[in-house]
């Protein structure tokens, strides 16, 4: 009897410890309630840029909010890089909650993708969290008298620009340059061509001027990093005269006492950055802290904090004012003034960038 009782009591206890992984991995699976003791952790991938604002005050933040109202603490975990590269890393099955990118084209790919199934157009401010202008970047003094995106077309200048397969940042200053000279051709176009051929439309008169710019400048590129953040750290380094990219890049480097000046373009794009939930990875439980982050991006806390860290208010134009390091841009367009992303993505990016300059080059 005592053979049995000690092989049932062996038996037993290999069950137990054969079950207890599967059970212990269950119970990881079970949904945690909105509210309560613990923790949860929601995981944001964001374009590169993002990174301070998010882990410095957008974070705690909330954390701080919904510890307040729900006494449950809140776990961040976030990864950055370029937009496109974020957008293909959740395409693959990364686990991210929530995505903060560059351009409203990838929120896009992402819900063409089956990852993104809520339409985040319906968010407030059509799911656009900030925005911010693209400026130039040259170094101090400005030794190659660079004062507008013309100038970057000049003989010698070495121009660092980041990779547009990788980067929506890179693919916002595709349009910055593109944009200019449409918007200057509304304002002043010009006459030679215009006495040369009568029956040429203002519109036209911009796009010859546009494309022959996007060229031009191209030809000047030297490097392309994968990223808007890449491209500022190898600019630090001595590399190249000169950077197009974020104002917030600018005002962080001079912040930083870098050996740069920012060059305001006279006509240049404000980017618009757009939030979206990785409906694929959130479930029912999950889904309503996921729904209250969405939902404080947007709140007065969140919008000064992206004011603090060079970012321009969506919301309230009177945040703006409380950073005196924002530029006055002359001719301010967006890319609503080149048709949206459903024009200015194959029109422009494709057509004209990918086909005519990068193949020419």
């Amino acid at each position: 009897m005592k053979r049995r009782r000690t092989l049932s009591s062996r038996s037993m206890a290999v069950g137990v410890a054969l079950a207890l992984p599967v059970l212990l991995a269950l119970s990881s699976c079970m949904p945690k309630g909105p509210s309560g003791a613990g923790s949860v952790q929601l995981t944001v991938y964001g374009f590169s840029i993002m990174k301070e604002s998010l882990e410095k005050s957008i974070f705690p933040g909330f954390a701080a909010k919904w510890k307040q109202e729900h006494g449950q603490e809140v776990k961040f975990v976030s990864s950055f890089a370029g937009s496109e590269t974020v957008t293909n890393q959740i395409l693959q099955g990364t686990p991210a909650d929530i995505a903060i990118l560059s351009i409203d084209r990838d929120a896009q790919r992402l819900k063409q993708g089956g990852a993104v199934t809520s339409d985040w157009h319906s968010l407030p401010h059509q799911g656009i969290i900030n925005k911010t202008p693209f400026i130039i970047l040259v170094r101090k003094g400005n030794p190659k008298g660079i004062h507008d995106f013309a100038d970057l077309a000049k003989p010698g200048v070495k121009l660092i620009h980041p990779d547009p397969i990788s980067s929506g940042g890179a693919q916002w200053s595709i349009l910055a340059i593109y944009g200019s000279e449409i918007i200057k051709a509304q304002q002043q176009p010009s006459s030679s061509a215009m006495e040369s051929n009568p029956g040429m439309k203002i519109e036209n008169v911009g796009q010859q001027r546009a494309e022959a710019l996007l060229k031009s400048v191209w030809h000047n590129v030297i490097s392309t990093p994968g990223s808007a953040r890449e491209a500022r750290t190898q600019f630090e380094t001595g590399f190249g005269d000169a950077l197009i990219t974020y104002e917030l890049e600018g005002l962080l480097m001079k912040q930083a006492n870098a050996a740069v000046e920012v060059v305001v373009p006279d006509a240049t794009i404000y980017s618009e950055h757009p939030a979206v939930v990785v409906d694929r990875n959130v479930t029912a439980a999950e889904r309503p802290i996921v729904d209250a982050f969405m939902q404080y991006l947007w709140e007065d806390a969140a919008q000064q904090a992206f004011v603090q860290y060079h970012f321009h208010s969506i919301t309230h134009d009177s945040f703006n004012s409380a950073n005196k390091e924002f530029a006055h841009i002359n001719h301010p367009f967006t890319v609503a003034d080149l048709g949206g992303w459903d024009r200015a993505y194959p029109d422009i990016i494709e057509k004209v960038f990918r086909e005519q300059v990068q193949k020419g080059k």
